[in-house]
């Protein structure tokens, strides 16, 4: 079955659930408390955390219940009548966030002919990219959908249809993202944005670099955000730094909040007037979303925003995944520990500030609740195979996804060698089956 897919739950009476025993990957499920394709629910109330390990180097018992993190307690101390999962081998971690996917074009490199945006097809690919990145651990999303031109509001519709749908697995939030704002053509662009908000898309964006009038373009886009009273979210290359100056100095201020992506272009500017377009971006306390997989914008836009430079003079820098499987990005894999891997790997970013960006800071842009590993934050957790954050980001394989307190994504993945003396001589660790030679 192809790794996108969802695949099927299995079914056990067990009434505690250990992710080292074999499985195939999982994404999304059902089925009776405590089986290893459970929501991870007793009653659909509590849900104990076993034997986990944190960032800091200890080992606890984590209990779940209504949604957020009940307490948190040394290995073996906390008891629960509920199901229990045993996280002995994993590392836990807040859940990580998506601020930057295209659901409508998603996983649309292999069609034949043109893409389609009809309504039905739309709702499909945005449904099962969805479920793709919550099985990588990302438990909300933000998707940018276009709306206007020949397609109308029917994507929008499709995209909408689907955070209704995955409600209780994922929360999908849907960016309204026009071509053109202003002129004759503007009018008709600037209609549609403000029907995508009464239909109850919650952010809006778009990308001024494309519109004749890119200044107007944002001006416009500010405007019907402050009558709605809705976040921005506007793709930019950032490769002018009087486009960035005047987009600072008209969003400063602007609450709920202004985010800017992917601004690669930023990487090519002198960097004393990098520093200058950072600095001025800090003040206006925009956000920059940055892409360390790809751009959304085709092969000849793959530079990621200066990161270390932005971070020094203050930005708030998240990290997304942008064009998943489209043609600006026909291996886009939406995997949040791969953009983190980049940060640390590429970029230069400590491991815990690279997973910052994916998670907490990811988690800010979106307007979500700060999630940490203590007792009264909400219940957004990703248990992953390690016992260190950098190991973790180097073979993330094996992953169990917390949402609002249950289970709701799995992937093991097992490891398996041919008997070798050499092995058994040096006593080399592997991850296989419980009791089982390979």
């Amino acid at each position: 079955m192809p790794d996108s897919q969802p695949q099927p739950h299995h079914s056990s009476s067990s009434s505690a659930w250990s992710p080292s025993s074999p499985s195939s990957s999982s994404s999304g499920f059902a089925g009776s408390s405590g089986s290893p394709g459970s929501s991870g629910r007793a009653n659909g109330s509590e849900l104990l955390l076993c034997d986990a390990r944190l960032t800091d180097g200890r080992t606890v018992d984590v209990r779940l219940a209504g949604g957020r993190i009940e307490a948190v307690g040394t290995a073996g101390s906390l008891t629960a009548h509920t199901a229990r999962v045993d996280l002995s081998g994993y590392l836990l971690l807040p859940a990580p966030a998506e601020p930057h996917a295209h659901g409508d074009t998603a996983l649309s490199a292999d069609s034949e002919g043109p893409v389609s945006y009809e309504a039905p097809e739309v709702q499909r690919r945005t449904t099962e990219a969805a479920l793709l990145q919550l099985g990588h651990g990302t438990t909300a999303l933000r998707s940018h959908v276009r709306v206007g031109d020949v397609h109308g509001l029917g994507p929008m519709s499709a995209a909408l249809q689907t955070r209704r749908a995955l409600r209780e697995l994922v929360e999908l939030t849907v960016v309204a993202m026009p071509r053109v704002l202003t002129g004759l053509a503007g009018a008709e662009g600037l209609a549609m944005v403000r029907d995508a908000v009464k239909m109850g898309a919650s952010v809006v964006g778009g990308c001024p670099d494309l519109d004749p009038d890119p200044t107007g373009y944002v001006e416009a886009v500010l405007e019907v955000a402050s009558e709605q009273g809705c976040p921005v979210d506007l793709h930019t290359d950032g490769d002018d730094p009087a486009r960035l100056a005047r987009l600072a100095a008209m969003a400063g201020g602007l609450r709920p909040g202004v985010a800017l992506g992917p601004c690669g272009g930023m990487s090519r500017l002198p960097s004393e007037v990098a520093s200058r377009s950072a600095d001025q971006l800090a003040a206006a306390g925009v956000t920059v979303v940055c892409l360390p997989q790809g751009g959304c914008s085709g092969a000849d836009r793959r530079e990621t925003a200066p990161v270390r430079l932005l971070r020094a003079a203050g930005v708030r820098v998240a990290a997304g995944s942008g064009a998943l499987r489209d043609v600006s990005n026909p291996v886009g894999r939406g995997d949040p520990l791969e953009a983190a891997y980049l940060l640390a790997s590429r970029y230069g970013l400590r491991a815990a500030d690279a997973y910052d960006a994916v998670s907490s800071s990811a988690r800010a842009v979106l307007g979500l609740p700060e999630v940490r590993v203590e007792a009264g934050f909400p219940a957004e957790l990703l248990a992953v195979r390690g016992d260190r954050l950098d190991s973790a980001l180097s073979l993330a394989y094996s992953r169990i996804v917390v949402h609002g307190g249950r289970v709701v994504a799995r992937t093991s993945a097992v490891r398996e060698y041919c008997n070798s003396a050499a092995g058994v001589a040096l006593d080399l660790p592997r991850q296989g089956r419980t009791g089982e030679s390979p």
